[in-house]
Parts: structure tokens; sequence; C-alpha cells
């Protein structure tokens, strides 16, 4: 059962603070204005996640958010895939230099059209092989812009995840894509951002769920050491920190819980506490924050309900609690993780029309 002191997870109120924030952002968020993009998929994927995308929006509006997702789409010389935000242009229409395709936003942007069930007709996927391409360096890792930008295990992860939604992996070096995930492995278990760093519950998942989207496994021995870091990162108050002796963060219960999940050791979650932890980080008019008391924002709205429908409290199921399944690597529902890897394929050729196409 359910621990009585669990208050109810407001659902409806995450879907209002979700669906005010796709229209406008509140005077303490418009410092993520340029990276609108990414901000349309926590909102969206907090409403696909809760079940209440189609409760909370209209068909117009659904049909308004496609559009203005494919406006960010844009190609040059290095390939095609979807830039941050239209705030660099005057028009949605207009391209210019500064407004190169972005890794992180391209792959939150497949993701969003896909959360919108839209058919994909429009995607350039040549394009998109030949931008991941342009991204890859000498190491293996994935800038986040062409010939330039972050380098680091985020950008890495996206290139993985991109892939498998194509269902293509000829735009990526996957063997040293690999080697470089493999040089960010720290001494506690964990993955740094980039190699010597220190390790993160973040970049943590995305080297895990980069492996297993490559079908790659840990050795046992690794395995046990970074389930134990993982385990120790989740705190007395039942959140999980993100990195060791830090205090902790609504968001970190996805990126180490879902770490675990990945390494098939969910069990080891104390999910009714970390449930908990969340419960108090809800904000009163909708909307989750990092900790409890402070202002709530889609990052944490989004990652924290997908923590809870990975690694639900026991005997969820009919209560507030329960949220639509989540599938661990692509960070989606598994209804839209499964409608993106059906979708963005490039479409079959049948041996009847390519004949026909060939003048045979």
């Amino acid at each position: 059962m359910l621990p009585t002191s669990l208050p109810p997870l407001s659902k409806g109120g995450h879907a209002t603070h979700c669906k005010r924030c796709l229209s406008g952002l509140p005077s303490s968020q418009v410092d993520i204005d340029p990276a609108k993009l990414a901000l349309s998929f926590y909102c969206l994927g907090s409403l696909d996640v809760s079940g209440e995308l189609e409760k909370r929006t209209r068909d117009w509006e659904r049909e308004q958010w496609k559009e203005w997702i494919w406006s960010q789409q844009t190609s040059g010389h290095y390939g095609t895939g979807f830039r941050a935000s239209s705030y660099m242009t005057a028009k949605h229409s207009e391209h210019s230099v500064h407004d190169s395709p972005q890794i992180i936003m391209t792959y939150t942007a497949l993701l969003s059209l896909a959360i919108l069930r839209d058919n994909f007709s429009r995607l350039d996927r040549k394009g998109l092989l030949k931008f991941l391409r342009s991204c890859q360096n000498t190491d293996g890792s994935f800038s986040s812009e062409p010939l330039g930008g972050d380098s680091d295990l985020r950008t890495t992860f996206s290139a993985f995840a991109i892939s498998t939604m194509l269902d293509d992996w000829s735009g990526m070096d996957v063997t040293s894509a690999l080697q470089f995930i493999c040089s960010c492995r720290t001494y506690e278990g964990g993955y740094g951002q980039s190699p010597f760093g220190e390790a993160l519950g973040g970049t943590t998942y995305c080297a895990l769920a980069a492996l297993r989207l490559a079908t790659k496994q840990l050795d046992p021995l690794d395995r046990q050491k970074t389930i134990r870091w993982l385990v120790q990162n989740q705190a007395s108050n039942g959140g999980f920190r993100g990195r060791t002796n830090k205090d902790a963060d609504a968001c970190y219960c996805f990126w180490c819980g879902a770490s675990l999940h990945v390494l098939d050791a969910g069990d080891l979650v104390d999910k009714a506490e970390m449930a908990s932890f969340v419960a108090f980080c809800q904000f009163k008019f909708g909307g989750i924050a990092k900790i409890p008391g402070e202002h709530p924002d889609p990052y944490h709205t989004y990652l924290s309900l997908a923590a809870v429908a990975l690694l639900p409290p026991d005997s969820s199921e009919g209560t507030p609690w329960a949220l639509c399944p989540l599938d661990p690597l692509l960070n989606a529902t598994y209804q839209t993780s499964s409608w993106a890897r059906a979708h963005i394929p490039a479409p079959k050729v049948d041996d009847d029309d390519a004949l026909g196409d060939a003048g045979i």
C-alpha cells in the first residue's frame, strides 16, 4: 500500500504549469528562453507521462506546436537538424549562420514530435545523418554543433538516441564513441561529463543508456561498482544527489533512478521515500521544484514525473501516483518511443517499387 503520509500527486496542477510555460515563461525562467525546444520537450513530456496531453490540450494547439517545432528544422553545409529556438531571427522562415542545428535540441525535437504523433514526412533523414557525422570529434565524442560547442556525454548520448530512432548508425563511428564513453568512467563507478571529470548522476545516465542502446553491457565488477555509487546517492530524505556529498535534487531521482533501472537494479531504490521527496517538491499552484520550497520549472517537473513513472511506489495503481510506463533508454513513455521507432526511420522500399523506379 502507499504510505498514508504520502500527499497526492497533483497531475492536473503540473499539467497546467507545463501548458502555461508552453505559452510564456515566468520571470524566474526567462534565462532558458534561448533553449525553447528543450523546454517544449519537458512541457510536452510532462503532459504525456501524466496522461494529460489529450485531456488538457486541443487538436489545434497540438498542430500549432508541431508547426513551430518543424520551423526549427534548419539545413546547411553540415547537414540538417533542429536549432534551439527562433530567437536569433526575425521570422521562423529565415535561417542564418547563427542558426546551426544543435544535437541535444534535435534529440528533444524528435521526441516532442513523436509525443504529438507526427508522421515525420518532413524529416530530412539524409541531412540528419550528415549532421551527426559533422558533430563527431576525433576522440569519438560529439559536439553540440558542427565543428564546435559543448562536447561531452550529454551530446554523445543524444547522438546514440538519434541513431536509434533513425534505426541507422551510419552517422557515427560507433567504436570510437564507445571508447569515449569508457574514458569518462571514474574511480567511484559513475561517469564524468568528460574524461577526468567528477562523477555526475546525469552523465552517468547518459553513459549507461548509450551503452545499452548500442547493446553493450558493463562487466560484472564495473556494474557492481556503479550500482553501489548510485545507491549511495539516495539521501536520507528520499531524494537523490547528483554528486557525492551534495544535497538531493528532484531531477536526480530520474538520472540516478533510471541509471539503476538500466542496470536492472531498480529494486534497490527506496521508491516510497523517493516519491515522498518528489511530493514535497510540488508547488501548490502546480509544477515541481528541485527542492521543497523553491519555484517549479518544467525541467524538474518532467524528470520528477519520469522518475516516478519508472520507479513507482508500491500499490500506486489506481491512485494519482499511477503514470504512463516509461522507456528508460530514450526517456519517453513507451507509447511515444514506440511511435518514434516506427515513424522516424526511413520508409522501407518495396522491391517492386525499387524496380519500377529503376525503369525495370
